[in-house]
């Protein structure tokens, strides 16, 4: 069998979730890696087959996504060459974790494309959605990187094709403690104006993970330093509380390791504002920005904020072996078939 797995590297979730996903595909047949992007802070210890540019978001220091960078960085012409010289004969299984290069190709060469990621689950219409809706980003998410089939992952299982998260094997195998401290990983705001803030609650050790800065110092009772795997999940399992961005994977291993959470979506980012809605259902104190007009709200969670119980268990390869069983073709049919099948098995949302 031989499988394509195709994984967004804008973010480091997609690469986090990635570690544990590689080494199941590969007990299961030939693998081949693909990874595009330009964003992520993680690396990937296993042979990368295609490396492309494909289309990454970039973060800025306020609070959002930077449509102008993001803009200007974009090289679609790149991008139409990347989708034609991805060669996908020979697959008899593509599944892209938001990537669009992988799916965008499949599209074109009307091959069948599995999504497998956390955006499938956000797209689900029994997913919790913001009060204001989005139609921009809405459509973004969509057609991003379209897939034929999807599962997803999501805070909750909301139907039957969504499942709880991927917690990796290195934060299931932590050694949990409390040591009094608050981690913080907000990538889409700067130094300065983190510290402008967090100094406020001068009661508070705040241990702060930067992607703007490549040297570690103290100011008081906030300590930054540049973002390491390592550090942070350290940080993470003797902290008592975590303060993040409305990601995925960051909410989901506080919430696994039980510690008290609140988010701040980033603006102009339709699937964090989604986050957001799924968390605040579950109970998890969210802040539209950080800004002084919300210490209140974050001295409470601070003094009064609650640990919120959620049950986690290991499915990922149960979920790999479905997968596998219902979509793997062995002896491809033709293209025309495959497309006209991909919509038959589960719709896509």
């Amino acid at each position: 069998m031989k499988i394509l797995y195709a994984i967004q590297g804008t973010g480091n979730g997609h690469l986090s979730r990635a570690r544990d996903i590689i080494p199941i595909l590969e007990k299961k047949g030939e693998l081949d890696v693909l990874i595009s992007g330009t964003q992520a802070d993680v690396s990937l210890d296993y042979p990368i087959k295609y490396r492309f540019n494909g289309l990454s978001f970039v973060f800025g220091k306020k609070g959002g996504v930077d449509f102008k960078k993001t803009f200007l960085q974009a090289d679609t012409r790149k991008f139409y060459k990347e989708i034609a010289r991805l060669p996908l004969e020979g697959y008899g299984l593509i599944i892209s974790d938001f990537e669009p290069v992988s799916a965008w190709a499949c599209k074109v060469k009307r091959k069948l494309c599995i999504g497998l990621s956390h955006q499938s689950a956000v797209l689900s219409p029994n997913a919790p959605k913001p009060e204001k809706d989005d139609k921009l980003g809405r459509l973004i998410l969509k057609n991003y990187a379209p897939v034929n089939v999807q599962y997803g992952f999501h805070f909750n299982h909301f139907d039957s094709a969504t499942f709880t998260p991927v917690i990796r094997r290195q934060i299931r195998q932590l050694e949990v403690s409390d040591q009094g401290h608050y981690t913080v990983y907000l990538p889409a705001y700067d130094d300065e104006r983190l510290y402008n803030i967090l100094s406020q609650f001068k009661q508070v050790k705040w241990q702060v993970f930067s992607k703007h800065n490549k040297n570690a110092f103290q100011l008081g009772n906030v300590s930054i330093q540049p973002l390491s795997n390592e550090a942070f999940i350290q940080s993470m399992a003797s902290c008592t509380g975590i303060l993040c961005g409305a990601g995925f994977e960051t909410p989901a291993e506080a919430l696994f390791l039980k510690k008290k959470l609140m988010v701040i979506p980033m603006k102009n980012q339709y699937e964090q504002q989604c986050n957001a809605a799924a968390l605040k259902q579950m109970g998890v104190p969210v802040i539209k920005k950080l800004h002084l007009k919300y210490a209140p709200l974050i001295y409470d969670w601070l003094e009064q904020g609650q640990i919120i119980p959620v049950d986690y268990p290991d499915m990922t390869e149960q979920i790999i072996d479905q997968i596998i069983h219902t979509h793997y073709t062995p002896a491809i049919p033709s293209i025309d078939y495959m497309w006209e099948q991909s919509y038959k098995l589960i719709p896509s949302k």
